[in-house]
């Protein structure tokens, strides 16, 4: 509720003094820690993401992995950039890029990818020396819980960064709205998106600056098959994208666009391919596709099916 936020909100603002002025290499160094913390508990945090979010777990790996990854990578970029960049200057002139900390940001992660984007948006932040309230996706809060305990246990100071689980209804707006507030890093559907956005660019009571947004918003991804094509080739790659973690990401193939000097034999193999493909429990190892994500999606897709029934050749 907006009373725990304000609690978080001023655990961020107090620690901010102090962690903004900790060595880079010290910052980075805690990132390198809780990756390494990571990948010896890999198949724990892939069993949370299969559990919780219902990925099978072949997409649960790569989740995790992916989390590692930005750990690594946003540590050795803070130690690249932690004496500044030099710019392009011209004679009597000398640039540079020197980088601050800016303060408080909000994190708003997505649901689809809850460790890797939730892992990436929160340590980008930190490395640089800002403190986060981290607000996951309402439907997978328990993995973004498990990963503030292995920062913690990497040696992030408390209040560093703050959970703040919950609707976006109850403590989004609050969270942008907030004068303390320096960013927004968001994940999500495009409405959202664009109503963070919105209410970020209002100068609040008692704010001093412009707050800044970094929104990643849905969309609808094609991929175009021309007669010169591998046909095989491409009819795969629309089946793997169309169906992995249930078609539940942006880079998910929601349309084909397809020659028609090809068309039945690329929509023909599809259909092949797609009917190959194994549903069920995502913890067996055997299935390729689960649950969507909750009751609302389900309904979402469902209703899909229908205007495809009634707009589609079939």
């Amino acid at each position: 509720n907006k009373e725990l936020a304000e609690k978080a909100m001023q655990a961020a603002d107090e620690t901010f003094k102090t962690w903004k002025k900790v060595d880079p290499a010290i910052r980075a160094d805690v990132l390198f820690k809780a990756a390494a913390i990571i990948r010896r508990r890999k198949h724990e945090f892939s069993a949370l993401l299969t559990k919780e979010a219902g990925k099978p777990w072949a997409e649960a790996d790569a989740d995790t992995a992916e989390a590692i990854d930005f750990l690594e990578y946003y540590g050795r970029q803070m130690l690249r950039i932690k004496n500044g960049q030099p710019v392009e200057s011209r004679p009597g002139e000398y640039n540079r890029y020197d980088y601050i900390p800016l303060g408080i940001g909000i994190v708003i992660s997505p649901w689809n990818f809850p460790f890797a984007i939730m892992a990436g948006t929160t340590v980008a932040a930190l490395v640089t020396g800002n403190t986060v309230l981290l607000k996951p996706a309402s439907t997978t809060p328990v993995i973004a819980y498990k990963f503030i305990e292995v920062l913690e246990q990497a040696g992030l100071p408390a209040g560093a960064v703050n959970f703040v689980p919950g609707s976006g209804a109850e403590v989004g707006d609050y969270l942008v709205d907030h004068p303390k507030t320096r960013f927004i890093s968001f994940t999500g559907s495009r409405d959202v998106g664009l109503r963070i956005n919105q209410r970020a660019s209002v100068l609040n009571d008692g704010q001093i600056w412009i707050k800044r947004v970094i929104a990643e918003m849905g969309g609808k991804d094609t991929i175009v098959v021309d007669k010169e094509a591998d046909l095989e080739l491409a009819a795969q790659s629309i089946v793997k994208s169309a169906f992995g973690f249930s078609g539940q990401k942006c880079s998910a193939c929601s349309r084909a666009v397809i020659v028609e000097d090809v068309y039945d034999t690329v929509v023909n193999r599809v259909i092949e391919l797609t009917n190959t493909l194994t549903v069920g429990d995502p913890s067996d190892f055997n299935n390729y596709m689960a649950t969507v994500i909750d009751q609302a999606a389900f309904n979402k897709v469902t209703e899909y099916i229908e205007i495809g029934k009634g707009e589609g050749r079939l």
